[in-house]
């Protein structure tokens, strides 16, 4: 990097405080290997064949589907929660909408505990800054939990791109945000931290440039990345009396496997991106049995893909054994805006994975789910039944996807099984989705009125070409 890499108490670099909330244009947006690597979307035709998504879409841009409770924040006025709610929409635009519409009283908690977070991310991802200093980046992650808290006016320049940066530049008012949360808060926070810290130094301190070394190793590094953000989101839940004291109880075990869901999902997308990156978390255990050259590398080129898709299948069954313990998790839940922020990444993260399944496309860029449908999961996943719902279809769509041949098969079969018989009764209670009722609602005004020109008798079996169109779309 030609920045130096400067901590302070009193400065950031040579960019002051007011000009770092400013991100540079002229850099990447995001860090690591993001970018660098190919996305691979939905085709515009696909998006609009999907009349449920498309209503979807269409009601959001209209008036949005999510509460943004973070203005009625009592200390809202504040410059510091202010700086704190802009650089959260930039870092993260999928976490801000489920942070922002969290009650008063957990709202400023969560958003606090995810930027302290995301600062502690943005170190260990940023493979370049410490480049024959990594001893300091490992000093860094093992420290931020006391560090940036203890010396006033901290900031870290040269650390991080685009928006990752700034929140390091001016991290010194999340600082002065999280110094005006109860005791308790600000406990759970900072041990949060410094076990996840440590945990990343532990990993950081390797070479990953062939994954991890087996599935317990893999676990591992997903529970201190993710886990570990289960358990303190539990903790911060029923600290607040949002929650009962049973989901505390739960989070090392329940909470943790919701992170660890999550992750896995992240890393089973993210090969290529990782692979570019020299850094990366396949698990030796799991690739090593479908690899002919015994270098990870050999799944991005095309004449390996039957071994890769194998991989992948292999990963994405490991990621759906969370499934079982989520569905446990989320039962706990009362709060409904508390069980929105925890279930909308969930549905979000078992889309993904139906979507990643035998895709060939994961080994040559990043496969993202179709606009439309993240649209339609945040607007839907309001209950626990529309949970189900979501956790049934995808578990449906992996099941009919399973290929002759799949060493993992059998496996893969099992899993979504029992994903369907846990979610069958809630999701039939869910039924169909709002605005299918509202397009169903329609269809006798609209056949009458054909009825008109072509007959009743064509008119009939329009109606049920119509009514069973609008039934598979809202399977789609």
């Amino acid at each position: 990097m030609n920045e130096e890499l400067h901590s302070s108490a009193n400065s950031a670099g040579t960019t002051s405080a007011d000009e770092a909330t400013e991100p540079c244009k002229s850099v990447l947006q995001k860090q690591g290997a993001y970018g660098k690597v190919p996305i691979h979307k939905h085709s515009k035709f696909g998006q609009l064949a999907r009349i449920s998504e498309v209503y979807a879409l269409a009601k959001f841009v209209a008036k949005g589907q999510v509460a943004d409770n973070m203005q009625n924040q009592i200390p809202y006025k504040d410059d510091d929660i202010k700086f704190c709610d802009d650089i959260l929409g930039k870092v993260s635009r999928s976490f801000a909408a489920v942070i922002r519409q969290l009650p008063e009283g957990l709202c400023v908690e969560i958003l606090v505990f995810y930027l302290v977070l995301r600062g502690l991310d943005t170190i260990e991802d940023d493979m370049e800054a410490f480049v024959g200093r990594e001893k300091f980046k490992l000093d860094h992650l093992r420290n931020f939990y006391k560090t940036p808290f203890s010396q006033e006016g901290w900031s870290m320049d040269g650390v991080g791109q685009g928006d990752e940066k700034v929140l390091l530049q001016n991290f010194f008012k999340v600082v002065r945000v999280f110094k005006g949360l109860s005791l308790e808060s600000q406990e759970i926070i900072s041990d949060i931290t410094q076990r996840m810290g440590e945990g990343m130094a532990l990993f950081a301190g390797r070479n990953l440039t062939q994954g991890t070394h087996d599935i317990k190793d893999y676990n591992l590094y997903c529970h201190y990345v993710a886990g570990l953000v289960g358990e303190g989101l539990s903790r911060l839940f029923s600290s607040s009396s949002f929650e009962s004291p049973e989901v505390t109880q739960s989070a090392k075990t329940l909470g943790n496997t919701m992170g660890l869901f999550l992750q896995k999902t992240n890393i089973t997308r993210d090969y290529l991106e990782d692979l570019r990156d020299g850094r990366t978390f396949y698990p030796q255990e799991i690739w090593k049995r479908y690899s002919k050259t015994g270098d990870l590398s050999e799944f991005a080129e095309s004449k390996y893909q039957e071994n890769a898709l194998q991989c992948l299948n292999h990963m994405v069954t490991d990621a759906l054994g969370c499934v079982p313990e989520c569905l446990k998790y989320m039962e706990l839940l009362k709060n409904k805006q508390v069980f929105r922020f925890c279930a909308i990444p969930q549905v979000m993260a078992i889309a993904t994975l139906a979507d990643l399944y035998n895709n060939p496309k994961v080994f040559t860029g990043v496969v993202k789910i179709r606009k439309g449908l993240a649209v339609k999961l945040l607007n839907e996943t309001q209950s626990e039944e529309a949970l189900h719902k979501q956790f049934n279809h995808f578990a449906r769509q992996i099941l009919s996807s399973i290929p002759q041949g799949d060493q993992n098969s059998s496996k893969t079969k099992e899993i979504c099984e029992n994903i369907i018989s846990l979610t069958n009764l809630k999701a039939n209670l869910y039924g169909n989705s709002t605005e299918v009722q509202l397009l169903l609602s329609g269809t006798p005004i609209a056949i009458a009125l054909a009825a008109n020109w072509i007959g009743v008798f064509y008119a009939s079996l329009l109606m049920v070409a119509f009514v069973l169109f609008i039934r598979m779309a809202s399977l789609i």
